[in-house]
């Protein structure tokens, strides 16, 4: 009981909230602070019992020796007024031992409640420590809960992002990829027009010339012209009339110089 004594002005002084305030690790020191705090409580409430039985004890003995005081005196008072002051002196005689004993008892007794009142103060701030230490610890429990999460939730964003950057890289690639193609395409275009291009002048080289049909009907008319020409030659002059034409203008003029 002495040591938890001689800990009572620090438990008492104790600021628990302090304390957890200036803790490096509040989870860990606290646990262990916890444990401590619990051993302490177990430890005070035993000797807390056996100084609150020892103060009972005390009292009951000093109640006890003052009841013997005031019995002796009652005595003392009985032997005067029947006139026995020898039995009355006995009986104060006994009386004084009896008050010199009462008072050591009430000595006794004064200590026994001081150490009961203080076993009793320490047992309730221990109480209250450990109550404030616990709900600490659930607040401590339930933010170190929360920053678990967060974590746990910054690493699933950092994958998100570090997703959201690869498919942003894929985006760039396929966007690369895309404008080869596109750039490809139009190599193939402009290979493509230039083939046509010399296909269309070569076309237009021969479409430059007459076509067939424009050369056999030419032909024909040549061929048809010829046989005309033989048939005027082989009928004669008389045949044309051109001719007689001609020859009736130049007897006109024959007639007019020989009229003339």
């Amino acid at each position: 009981m002495a040591g938890i004594l001689k800990r009572f002005g620090d438990i008492m002084s104790s600021n628990i909230n302090a304390l957890l305030d200036k803790m490096e690790n509040p989870e860990k020191m606290m646990n262990q602070y916890l444990r401590n705090m619990e051993n302490d409580l177990a430890q005070v409430k035993a000797e807390t019992a056996s100084v609150m039985a020892a103060e009972s004890s005390a009292k009951r003995k000093l109640d006890a020796c003052e009841a013997d005081v005031q019995k002796l005196e009652n005595y003392a008072i009985m032997a005067v007024k029947n006139g026995n002051d020898a039995d009355a002196k006995q009986f104060l005689a006994q009386k004084q031992k009896k008050a010199s004993e009462a008072d050591l008892l009430r000595q006794d007794y004064q200590i026994a409640a001081d150490n009961a009142q203080k076993m009793q103060q320490m047992y309730k701030k221990l109480n209250e420590d450990i109550a404030t230490l616990q709900q600490r610890k659930r607040e401590l429990d339930t933010k170190m809960s929360i920053a678990k999460s967060r974590e746990k939730a910054n690493k699933i964003g950092g994958s998100v992002r570090n997703a959201q950057g690869t498919l942003s890289d894929f985006g760039k690639m396929e966007e690369k990829i895309n404008r080869r193609l596109d750039e490809a395409d139009a190599m193939a275009r402009l290979d493509e027009s230039m083939q046509e291009n010399s296909l269309d002048d070569l076309m237009s080289k021969y479409d430059s010339q007459p076509s067939s049909g424009v050369e056999d009907e030419l032909a024909a008319l040549k061929a048809r012209m010829g046989a005309s020409e033989d048939t005027s030659a082989a009928a004669g002059p008389a045949g044309s009339d051109g001719l007689d034409d001609e020859l009736a203008a130049l007897k006109a003029k024959l007639g007019e110089n020989y009229t003339g």
